[in-house]
């Protein structure tokens, strides 16, 4: 297994960060241009255990999967969101999201990834991944949060 964790700090409100992941589709699409569709399968009054079908365009392929949600916390200074899924039934995936509030204006997010190779062949892929796609994420996310807040 691998993970990977990183934090940025972003010039935004908490508020205004948290809305591009446990908002709309929309404002997901934002950060994660890929997500081509979300469906509830199925919603808990407490978040956890909600399931979502998610279909995703890697170039010409769509991939879907349904994802969990694991943890979730939507205080004032402090919110926190991890899902889990299988994509392609080759790996085991968590993205735990955790934003804390400096100050009214700024946000310190950190992003957890874990990769699990469910088959003994994809190991070999684990071996010369990065933290590139994590970096590039954290980026993104900053980013357009900021320019959002700019407006």
């Amino acid at each position: 297994m691998k993970q990977w964790t990183k934090e940025i700090e972003i010039n935004a409100p908490i508020e205004q960060v948290w809305k591009f992941l446990d908002g709309s589709v929309e404002n997901m699409q934002q950060i994660m241009p890929q997500v081509v569709e979300q469906k509830p399968i199925k919603i808990t009054e407490e978040v956890v255990g909600s399931v979502y079908r998610q279909k995703y365009r890697e170039g010409k392929r769509t991939e879907e999967y349904d994802i969990e949600t694991l943890e979730y916390s939507n205080a004032t200074n402090e919110k926190k969101l991890k899902v889990g899924f299988t994509l392609a039934k080759m790996f085991e995936i968590t993205a735990f999201y955790e934003l804390n509030k400096i100050n009214d204006n700024k946000t310190s997010f950190t992003y957890t990834v874990t990769n699990r190779p469910l088959k003994w062949f994809v190991k070999l892929f684990l071996l010369f991944a990065t933290d590139k796609v994590v970096v590039e994420f954290l980026e993104r996310v900053k980013n357009v949060a900021e320019a959002e807040t700019s407006r």
